[in-house]
């Protein structure tokens, strides 16, 4: 891992549905601004045009692709996502903050849809194509850092039907959300299993204690390298 977090940095978000990526993107984004860096905060899928038409196809209850189909509307939209904006961003010596990159599709395309397809009509592919596809599509656009927020697929999703009633999105849960309990307990297990294979760029954190503790964790994770 870079010793320098300031120049042209890539760092993720990842965890299941609830985990409260977004949330701490924005507070870790507004501490490291406070310092005078610049810092850009992304999202998979939807961070350009083409992202954004893409992210309503593909979270969509009603569009049920095949595994490949869908494997390669996401890499479609990551490839735009990298030469748009994350490219552009590290070029000029900005931090980036994902919420959701290559490990998410690793994790829901590929670990957990491998594991629902004993029970489901659709064939998954390989994490072995993920992995090669996925690195031909972002090239050195590779995290130097990623954080995984981890609770239980119980509590993730009763946040996130907690959000969709504050935000007035009641009976529109996206097609993720609407998966059975035990995916989202595969997606959870193939997360960490991820960060168990490639600790050196994972941090692995409670999301289940409260707000500003998680981001004190994170903060001390990083604060060394900012600040150093």
């Amino acid at each position: 891992m870079a010793d320098n977090l300031k120049d042209g940095t890539l760092i993720s978000f990842e965890g299941i549905e609830g985990c409260g990526k977004s949330t701490q993107i924005v507070m870790l984004a507004e501490r490291l601004r406070e310092l005078g860096l610049e810092v850009v905060i992304s999202r998979e899928p939807g961070a350009t045009p083409l992202g954004q038409e893409l992210r309503k196809l593909l979270l969509d209850p009603a569009y049920n692709p095949d595994a490949l189909t869908e494997l390669l509307l996401y890499l479609a939209d990551r490839r735009e996502h990298c030469s748009r904006v994350i490219r552009p961003a590290r070029a000029r010596g900005a931090l980036v903050l994902l919420d959701r990159f290559i490990d998410s599709t690793w994790v829901y395309q590929g670990f957990a849809a491998s594991a629902a397809a004993i029970d489901d009509t659709r064939d998954a592919v390989s994490v072995e194509m993920i992995e090669t596809l996925n690195r031909q599509v972002v090239g050195s656009d590779w995290p130097q850092l990623t954080f995984l927020l981890d609770c239980s697929a119980k509590v993730g999703l009763e946040r996130a039907r907690r959000r969709n009633l504050e935000t007035g999105a009641v009976g529109v849960a996206d097609r993720f959300e609407q998966r059975h309990i035990d995916f989202h307990k595969q997606v959870r297990a193939g997360f960490l299993h991820l960060a168990e294979m490639e600790k050196e760029r994972f941090r692995v954190i409670n999301a289940q204690q409260e707000i500003n503790d998680i981001h004190d964790c994170i903060w001390r994770e990083i604060s060394g390298r900012i600040l150093g």
